[in-house]
């Protein structure tokens, strides 16, 4: 992670800062903090950030929830493009029209389904899907997950998000800087 932490540069302390903090929220259990962690670094896009985020995560998660963390950014990744547009769309006839989507993973991902419904909402709300941000919270709610709970892991994909725009940010300006000389 200190390598992770030396990327970034000094306009992006914030995010820097909020990254460790969020990484230790007490809001929730480790499996939680870094299944949400890699889910959000892989819808995120940043080799940087996938690579520290899965070194890590491989300290506190078990395969099981390591691989279902993988398919929660994988799955919303794909429901979160199709489930947008028809929001979008306003078209209420999208809605009656079966999917024909293979989402396999959300019933057999292995891992604790709380879990897994926590990480799809994070990968939603960065792929900003209000659809699928409404039901995966709706679901965590009715199985009693506080407000807090939910809210902590929004904050790692919002962070982690933030972060990765500032790293491909900086990856681009230093091509460019170098095939300007």
């Amino acid at each position: 992670m200190e390598t992770l932490y030396s990327l970034f540069p000094d306009y992006a302390r914030d995010l820097k800062v909020n990254l460790q903090n969020v990484l230790k929220q007490s809001e929730l259990t480790a499996q939680q903090t870094w299944g949400t962690a890699v889910a959000s670094a892989i819808a995120s896009r940043n080799a940087d950030l996938i690579k520290a985020m899965l070194a890590e995560a491989g300290k506190h998660l078990s395969p099981e929830a390591l691989h279902a963390a993988k398919a929660a950014a994988a799955v919303m990744g794909m429901n979160n493009i199709y489930y947008r547009f028809q929001h979008l769309s306003g078209n209420e006839r999208y809605g009656q029209i079966p999917a024909r989507l293979r989402m396999q993973v959300i019933r057999s991902h292995g891992s604790d389904p709380v879990d897994f419904e926590l990480w799809c909402t994070a990968v939603s709300a960065i792929n900003g899907c209000g659809t699928c941000v409404a039901s995966h919270e709706g679901v965590l709610r009715q199985k009693g997950v506080t407000e807090e709970t939910i809210l902590a892991a929004v904050r790692i994909a919002s962070v982690i998000h933030g972060a990765a725009a500032v790293l491909d940010a900086e990856s681009a300006l230093k091509e460019a800087t170098a095939l300007a000389v």
